[in-house]
């Protein structure tokens, strides 16, 4: 791990802490060696400022986290295939990855990163002396994005077999220890996050330029997202309820506005990647066409499959917004094209997706990075978005044998559909799925919690001729419903972290 990536954007104290072992494993990254050899941090308003800083520079600032690293996850689905020549990637899809992957490790790496500031801020900040309500903000904050972090963990790395790695905040010295289930994970997220929401104001109560910090319905809507897939449904409804009751959230007229620049904040927001064109989020850019016909250097990754296109009912308007194919007509660097451009496409499917494509509308590039290299844009990408707590609060009525139509039908009805009577848990599958494509709300993940991951996969995926471009693959759900914890790591414990079974 390359000192720089540990430390960028960081000041004093908080570099010695994270950087002590910068060669060593992550898990050893995050372990302190000894007490703190700076004795000027951790001792004003300002300190606690500049940390509370730190706890988003690893989730904006890098393309390991929410640029591309942590896609691969979500690419292992059937909603879209790899689409550039890359053996690694291609195994993490396949199910055959053995963890050492950089596409494994390096997200594996940056969630420990982060929860390890944040675990700093929760020990070191409550002695600073220090207005007590700019306290409980940064405090509040380092609540709620250490649970994301770890929620994100515990479900690609938790089972009910074996718990996810945490670190003790009661002993930060101790190596972070396997919990003994991933129920255990979920019970400590909860925690945190009822803890984030009393101490955090609402999203309207801040300032202009704390726009994209933690904020109390957020935390409202990581508690239903956990309690779901902790499948305890009855705390999952009534924590949706949390942000649906508050009033300070609702769906957009338009679906397609939701992934425009100008609705970054709009009141479908929750939680996103907070962007812009000199850096944060590159997903838009590794979404757009291989190389971009030549007008900007787009990476050509994620590419969505011809089994998604067709989840779409007639008449679906989230259909035009979501997926480009042949035909289509769209904006692109100012001016109107016909998709593909030129008649010239390298996808492998022979469709595009198009949430992400308005910052490339713009004559001049003026909403993009400079640097395809790095193809960050000025859109905020969502993570966790009003559409889902609905769709959360549907399938956990559905779950408990309550109807869930009001809250199910409040999605269809944007999208220009007649609602459903009588929703039944397929209804609602169907409804995750196409509501949802191409973002962080993670279909694999959806297809492992409902026991439908093994079926799913054992078929073929398809391009837009029809041809098979991605194989059948073998998924055991015994062994990949969780994903290999990185070998490395389990060396450098010397036996206190154990592979998940099978890996």
């Amino acid at each position: 791990m390359k000192f720089k990536n540990i430390v960028k954007g960081l000041l004093g104290v908080i570099v010695i802490i994270l950087a002590q072992s910068c060669n060593k494993s992550t898990l050893d990254n995050i372990k302190p060696t000894g007490t703190p050899t700076s004795t000027n941090f951790w001792k004003t308003a300002a300190d606690a400022q500049a940390a509370a800083n730190g706890l988003y520079e690893k989730q904006s600032n890098s393309e390991d986290l929410y640029g591309r690293g942590f896609f691969w996850f979500i690419n292992a689905s059937d909603d879209m295939v790899v689409g550039r020549t890359s053996a690694d990637r291609e195994n993490i899809k396949n199910f055959i990855c053995t963890g050492n992957e950089s596409s494994i490790y390096a997200p594996w790496s940056l969630h420990f990163v982060v929860m390890k500031r944040a675990n700093d801020v929760i020990a070191n900040v409550p002695a600073i002396n220090m207005d007590q309500s700019a306290k409980n903000f940064i405090l509040g904050q380092a609540y709620f994005v250490h649970a994301v972090m770890h929620l994100e963990i515990a479900d690609l790395y938790g089972s009910d077999k074996q718990g996810a790695p945490l670190q003790s905040r009661t002993n930060p010295l101790a190596f972070p220890a396997q919990l003994a289930s991933v129920k255990d994970n979920y019970a400590y997220i909860e925690a945190d996050l009822k803890k984030a929401a009393s101490l955090l104001p609402y999203f309207d109560q801040l300032a202009a330029t704390d726009k994209g910090r933690a904020h109390k319905t957020a935390a409202w809507a990581y508690l239903a997202k956990t309690y779901l897939h902790a499948k305890d449904y009855v705390n999952a409804e009534k924590y949706a309820d949390s942000v649906i009751l508050s009033g300070k959230h609702a769906l957009l007229s338009n679906y397609a506005g939701v992934f425009k620049i100008a609705n970054n904040y709009s009141s479908e927001y929750i939680w996103s990647v907070a962007s812009n064109l000199n850096g944060q989020s590159i997903l838009p850019g590794a979404m757009l066409e291989n190389k971009g016909w030549g007008l900007y250097n787009g990476f050509g990754y994620y590419q969505p499959t011809k089994e998604l296109v067709d989840e779409f009912e007639a008449g679906d308007q989230r259909l035009a917004a979501t997926i480009l194919k042949k035909g289509d007509t769209f904006q692109y660097f100012g001016q109107t094209y016909t998709y593909p451009i030129g008649g010239k496409s390298n996808s492998l499917t022979g469709y595009q997706f198009n949430k992400y494509m308005e910052p490339f509308s713009y004559a001049g590039g003026i909403h993009i990075s400079p640097n395809g290299d790095e193809p960050s844009t000025d859109l905020n990408v969502p993570l966790l978005r009003y559409a889902e707590i609905l769709l959360i609060k549907a399938e956990a009525q559905i779950m408990q044998g309550k109807n869930g139509d009001a809250a199910l039908n409040q999605v269809r009805v944007r999208a220009g559909l007649a609602p459903k009577s009588g929703a039944t848990m397929a209804d609602l599958k169907h409804e995750r799925r196409v509501e949802l494509a191409g973002e962080w709300s993670d279909r694999n993940f959806d297809l492992v919690r409902w026991g439908d991951a093994q079926a799913t996969y054992a078929k073929p995926l398809h391009g837009s001729d029809g041809s098979v471009v991605w194989k059948a693959r073998n998924f055991d759900p015994a062994r990949d419903n969780v994903w290999p914890i990185p070998p490395k790591d389990i060396q450098i414990s010397q036996g206190q972290l154990k592979q998940n079974a099978g890996w």
